[in-house]
């Protein structure tokens, strides 16, 4: 494909040049490489695009439709790169936004000094909240969610996904030792109050690709906060599930255990949502942009 488009914008230089010299000098290349470059496509097309003498050059009939179509997208292609450029400068307001604080805080929060250093005009407010309804209430313009969400009238865009995973303590498996499946049900548990552990997406599986519902499970301790709730793990007050990504290091440090190891849960989304309306601002639209360009886990 790269080779094709060179060849493709060395022919339309060779055209508007009038000759294989200008268009040489033009590109920077010598005048044998403009040559080997249009005989190329030509072979590539089949067809003859340029009727050569010693004076000029002229298009066939096949060439100057090739030219035309080609030079119609070379000129959408360097229009798109004058609205980028001048995106920066154009892009201004207050851009409202929200994450969960413990994920924003380690994934989100990074990025925003190079997105404002693109943006300088533009205003930030950024809230922490894990409910879906602050986007409409407080006419938010983008909220980036965890977890595989129902469907919604809002828009959705997927940036990433991560594993989740049951973790306690050694001194919890102490008094609730753990040995299958069915034993999660005799272990006190924390959960998350804004999702459903007992949902069909938290079935467990195996490498032989079986799968296996969580049992009936005792939900003593609750809280909205994925932070809290790995403090309470922490503090061996029950068995939680929780993303790889806040607990990986307590597992590498011997502080949590991963449980049914032989056993994973599947992975859940990292989204964008926002309005479902027929124009989105240059502002969210930016944003969305910067994130699927630099998000990753």
């Amino acid at each position: 494909m790269q080779k094709n488009l060179k060849q493709i914008t060395t022919f339309l230089q060779v055209v508007d040049s009038g000759s294989f010299t200008k268009a040489a000098d033009i590109l920077g290349m010598s005048r044998s490489m403009v040559s080997i470059d249009i005989k190329q496509l030509e072979i590539r097309l089949n067809v003859s695009l340029l009727i050569r003498n010693t004076r000029n050059i002229a298009l066939t009939e096949a060439g100057k439709h090739f030219y035309d179509d080609f030079k119609r997208i070379q000129l959408e292609i360097e229009e798109a790169f004058e609205r980028s450029q001048n995106l920066a400068t154009n892009v201004t307001g207050l851009l409202r936004f929200s994450s969960t604080n413990e994920f924003g805080q380690r994934y989100i929060l990074p990025l925003l000094p190079e997105f404002c250093r693109l943006y300088p005009k533009l205003r930030l407010q950024y809230s922490f909240n894990s409910s879906l309804d602050d986007l409409v209430t407080e006419k938010l313009d983008l909220a980036i969610r965890l977890g595989n969400l129902k469907s919604s009238s809002l828009k959705i865009r997927k940036i990433g996904e991560y594993q989740i995973s049951i973790v306690a303590t050694p001194e919890l498996l102490k008094h609730y030792p753990v040995k299958g499946i069915n034993d999660l049900a005799q272990i006190p548990w924390i959960t998350h109050s804004l999702l459903n552990w007992q949902d069909t997406q938290y079935l467990l599986k195996n490498t032989l690709g079986e799968k296996y519902p969580l049992p009936i499970i005792k939900g003593q301790y609750e809280s909205n906060s994925a932070a809290v709730i790995h403090q309470m793990v922490l503090a061996s007050l029950g068995v939680a599930i929780c993303p790889d990504w806040l607990v990986n290091d307590d597992i590498h440090a011997g502080h949590l255990i991963r449980l049914l190891p032989e056993f994973y849960l599947p992975s859940q989304n990292i989204q964008l949502l926002y309005p479902n309306s027929t124009t989105l601002p240059a502002k969210t639209r930016v944003f969305i942009d910067y994130l699927v360009g630099k998000f990753s886990l």
